[in-house]
């Protein structure tokens, strides 16, 4: 199935059908007055190809990734996130995937994230879900747990204060930031209290119960967080995890916690959604996790239902050595695609313009680009990468007069 659309039938200008983002043939007066050199590729690009996951089918590859924007109040959304991820739908993007939303009050990472911890959270996600499909657009949402980094302030406040830690009076939990072992991520962070086994059973299954919220809401595609430091991977590496007990110590007890998760929920969302789930791929730092690992644990997990790794790296420890460079983070990507049968695979970092992102899925090294800072810097990275490859595609109704003659650079 596609995104389902909820067009008012009183206003036809809402129609957006076919929906912003998806490749069209152009006619020939637009040919004639210059928006398009001619008709598309032949084969088309894979980039702007359709992508079918489970019952859905996403019209191209380039996906917001997730970004937290610390503008929630008590865990609820508010009118920026309706502007916020609006702005992504209506540009074309294919997939949205909402913002880490902690499955519990202390598994936020700052008092200013959003949660999915209670049924009251529902509505305002449904809303912005609702408009998500009314342009085409696969909305997901990516469930987390800031465990030993979280109660910390949000980045707008970084470098305003020595330390990271936000206070009670901020509405900070202090008392509640616990991990997998008592060990702070670094002195700026709190140090976490280690977690009983009944308070792992108690996270995993706020995690079942985020997902069937998320699920009510309308979400297509659920994502588990368990990358750049925070409590599912914080299990995984062996710098954060020094456990003696069947959550530590050896492979298969430091995956248990982000298995025993998936697990619980991919047997509460319908079989036809999807199932993410982000991934450190390195800690890039010795003996810390590895992308040996992550195959590994892509492979179990494939076989648990999981859909696609979204490869992403770092964030657990401070002594993290990172070669940053255009798409460096690509090739944990293309393991897992190649290395893992039956695993989808996305790409991530520092992939800025339309001829990277096309050259990743082209040459088959991820199957979908999730674009992050680009899409802060431009809203309308898909009609901008589009015109820059040549490809004619879909412009919003109400954004037509504004597209580019093929003549022109896109500003």
């Amino acid at each position: 199935m596609s995104p389902v659309k909820t067009t008012d039938p009183k206003n036809f200008y809402q129609d957006q059908n076919p929906a912003p983002g998806t490749a069209i043939e152009p006619t020939e007066l637009e040919i004639q007055q210059g928006f398009a050199n001619g008709k598309n590729p032949d084969p088309l690009p894979k980039l702007f190809q359709p992508l079918k996951i489970r019952g859905y089918t996403v019209k191209n590859r380039i996906w917001v990734s997730p970004m937290c924007m610390y503008s929630a109040k008590d865990g609820f959304t508010t009118n920026f996130h309706m502007s916020h991820y609006s702005q992504f739908a209506m540009r074309g993007a294919g997939l949205i995937m909402v913002e880490a939303t902690g499955v519990l009050p202390e598994g936020r990472i700052s008092p200013n994230c959003l949660g999915l911890w209670k049924d009251e959270h529902i509505d305002g996600l449904r809303e912005i879900v609702s408009h998500m499909h009314e342009y085409g657009t696969v909305a997901g949402i990516q469930l987390g747990h800031g465990g030993r980094k979280g109660s910390t302030i949000p980045l707008q406040l970084y470098g305003t204060r020595d330390s990271l830690r936000s206070t009670i009076e901020e509405g900070a939990w202090p008392d509640k930031v616990y991990g997998p072992s008592a060990i702070a991520y670094d002195e700026s962070h709190y140090t976490p209290k280690e977690m009983s086994l009944e308070q792992i059973k108690v996270v995993q299954q706020a995690f079942v119960d985020a997902a069937e919220r998320a699920d009510k809401a309308g979400f297509d595609v659920v994502e588990l967080h368990s990358a750049h430091g925070y409590l599912l991977f914080e299990f995984l590496s062996p710098l954060s995890n020094k456990r003696t007990d069947e959550y530590g110590g050896s492979f298969e007890n430091r995956t248990r916690m982000l298995i025993e998760v998936a697990r619980g929920v991919r047997k509460v969302l319908p079989e036809s959604k999807p199932l993410f789930v982000r991934i450190s791929s390195t800690d890039w730092v010795d003996g810390g996790w590895e992308i040996e690992d992550t195959i590994r644990l892509a492979k179990i997990l494939a076989s648990e239902g999981v859909d696609l790794f979204d490869c992403s790296s770092a964030g657990n420890d401070p002594r993290q050595k990172i070669p940053l460079a255009p798409g460096y983070q690509v090739q944990f990507a293309t393991k897992v695609k190649n290395e893992v049968p039956g695993m989808l695979s996305g790409a991530v970092g520092l992939i800025t313009n339309g001829k990277i992102a096309s050259e990743v899925i082209e040459s088959d090294k991820a199957d979908a680009i999730f674009v992050a800072r680009e899409f802060l810097r431009n809203p309308s990275f898909v009609l901008s990468s589009a015109h820059e490859l040549g490809i004619n595609i879909k412009w919003p109704n109400q954004y037509e007069r504004g597209r580019l003659k093929t003549k022109y650079s896109f500003v």
